[in-house]
């Protein structure tokens, strides 16, 4: 064999290799292809080497976060806020209540003035002193409990420290279907106006 002949096997074996090393190189880059994370490539690709950001776009990879809407807010003492996200209605019967209990004051807080004073309630630190007021119906609506004497609520409600926040909830009977708009109340707080979904 000459040493021409050689020389272009050599070529052409390192051109194959190189070739292959290419195809390997854009295949990496691009993801995706096993079925995974189709955008996750191109994520990787959209941040700005100068700032190690990712650049403003007009037309966004996927719908934005929503925050959660407010439907009503109780402001305490020492800086204890409750943010009501949602009151539920569901098909069971029951009308859940959920939001966000935050301390924005400077020293810790413990819900002890929120429980309820049934001496058999055995978390001490819950919610379970809230409820749901139908004032044209003239009615109250307590707190649901288990068999085991708990509340269907936010317990452990302990030390809560400053800027710290705490997803809560309590579930109370339905008011009738056409009851849409009550007042939830916490004992030592004001009362809020809320409206029923669902």
């Amino acid at each position: 064999m000459s040493s021409r002949h050689t020389t272009a096997v050599r070529r052409g074996t390192a051109g194959a290799a190189l070739a292959a090393l290419i195809t390997l190189a854009v295949a990496g880059c691009g993801g995706g292809g096993d079925g995974g994370d189709k955008g996750e490539g191109k994520k990787q690709i959209a941040v700005d080497s100068r700032t190690g950001k990712k650049p403003a776009s007009s037309t966004p990879a996927g719908p934005e976060p929503r925050p959660s809407a407010t439907i009503g807010e109780i402001k305490g003492t020492d800086g204890v806020v409750v943010t009501l996200t949602s009151a539920v209605r569901d098909k069971g019967g029951f009308v859940t209540v959920s939001g966000v209990l935050a301390n924005r004051g400077e020293k810790p807080f413990t819900s002890l003035t929120w429980r309820s004073k049934e001496t058999e309630m055995k978390s001490q630190s819950s919610v379970s002193g809230a409820s749901l007021v139908d004032e044209a119906g003239k009615k109250r609506y307590l707190v649901l409990r288990d068999t085991d004497g708990e509340c269907l609520c936010t317990t452990g409600l302990v030390g809560i420290r400053p800027g710290e926040s705490r997803a809560v909830f309590a579930q109370f009977p339905a008011p009738p279907a056409e009851v849409t708009d009550v007042s939830f109340q916490l004992p030592t707080m004001p009362a809020v106006h809320i409206k029923i979904s669902g």
